[in-house]
Formats: structure tokens, sequence, C-alpha cells
């Protein structure tokens, strides 16, 4: 179902959200942590339907406002996340995703953001928590402008790299928040390239130009 979705919605969101995806190559197979910058309720989608293979996401339960809209989230691999609690059961289906050699993406600021630059939030700790205790590879991947109308979504995916220098360690806060700040240098890594690849954002008469 997930590809039928995917081939149906293909041409109608490529023309009014035309994407370009570069460093698709990093992408190895197997499981594997997906996490990148959250700028719209359009990033998981725009990277789910320009990447053929499935991959599962979490998302907020407020974007669960009517069956219809819940039906589509569950196909395209939404996992529903209740963020005001430490919601285990969601936590428990991102890790049988990675037990099931698939691909999570996760978004570690765990909320989008709103800097017009969009310059990285603090980074939360489950990205790494979960990495940690499954020893899988993280790719970062990073979205250089925020999916607009008719404009080019472009995408930047990094080098896969895992956090083994944690492994065996109790996980205490002080160990996830310097796990969070390697992936948050990784992630800044990719924001810099992109930069140098897609051109810079530069602030003109108040507003952010790419």
């Amino acid at each position: 179902m997930f590809h039928f979705i995917q081939a149906l919605a293909y041409l109608p969101m490529a023309i009014v959200y035309p994407t370009k995806i570069v460093g698709r190559k990093n992408l190895p197979k197997g499981k594997v942590i997906i996490t990148l910058n959250h700028t719209s309720n359009l990033d998981a989608i725009v990277l789910l339907l320009n990447t053929y293979e499935k991959k599962y996401f979490l998302a907020k339960k407020e974007l669960y406002v009517s069956k219809a809209r819940s039906w589509f989230l569950k196909k395209m691999g939404a996992i529903k996340i209740d963020r005001s609690t430490a919601d285990v059961g969601a936590i428990k289906e991102a890790f049988k995703v990675l037990k099931n050699n698939k691909k999570l993406v996760i978004f570690p600021e765990g909320t989008r953001n709103k800097n017009e630059d969009l310059s990285l939030q603090q980074v939360k700790h489950g990205a790494a928590m979960i990495e940690i205790k499954t020893k899988t590879p993280i790719v970062p991947l990073w979205i250089h402008n925020r999916p607009k109308a008719f404009r080019k979504t472009k995408l930047l995916v990094g080098k896969p790299y895992e956090l083994d220098e944690f492994y065996g360690q109790k996980l205490t806060d002080e160990v996830l928040e310097k796990a969070s700040e390697v992936i948050a240098e990784k992630l800044n890594e990719v924001k810099l390239q992109a930069e140098q690849l897609f051109g810079k954002k530069e602030r003109r008469h108040g507003k952010t130009k790419v």
C-alpha cells in the first residue's frame, strides 16, 4: 500500500513541491536512523515521496485530526507519539522498526524550527538514546529550505556514523547530553556543506533569501 500511495502522490507533489536530494548514496541498506532538521509538517512527506524505500517516522498526535489523515499517516509509516508524556508505546514501536531492519526518521529538535536561518535548535535526548540502545548507524540529513509551493526544496544527505564511544555506558542525563551534542555537531556539519553546495542564505530587507 505504501508504494501505491507513493506512486499516486509523487507526480502532483513533485509539481507543487519540487525536490532535489543530494547524497542518496550515503543511505546504507538495512536499519538506519535518519536525523534531520524540522522545518515544517511536510518534511517527512517530502522525504518519503522522494526516496523509494519505506521509512518510519515519529509523528505528533496533534497531526491525527481526522480518520482520513490518520489512515494516510499510518500507511506512510507514521508512529503516533504524545510529546506531553514519556510515550513508552511510541518508543517501543521505534525499537521494533529497527529490530526489523527498517529505517527510522527522527527530528532530534523535537519541534518545528521557526528560526529564519534554520539554525539548529537544542537537540533532545531521544535520538541518542535510541541509537545507543540499538547500535544503529545514524545518517544526518539537512533540509536547506522549508518546503514551499512551486519552489524547489533542497536536501543534503550526510555520511553515516555511530555513537560507539557511548556504547556500554549507563545512559545518564550527562551521557545522553554528550551524545546529543555529537548528533547536533554532525547535523551542523551537513548544514555547512549544504550552504556551500546550494548557497548560503542572506538576510535582505528583513527577509531570508536563498
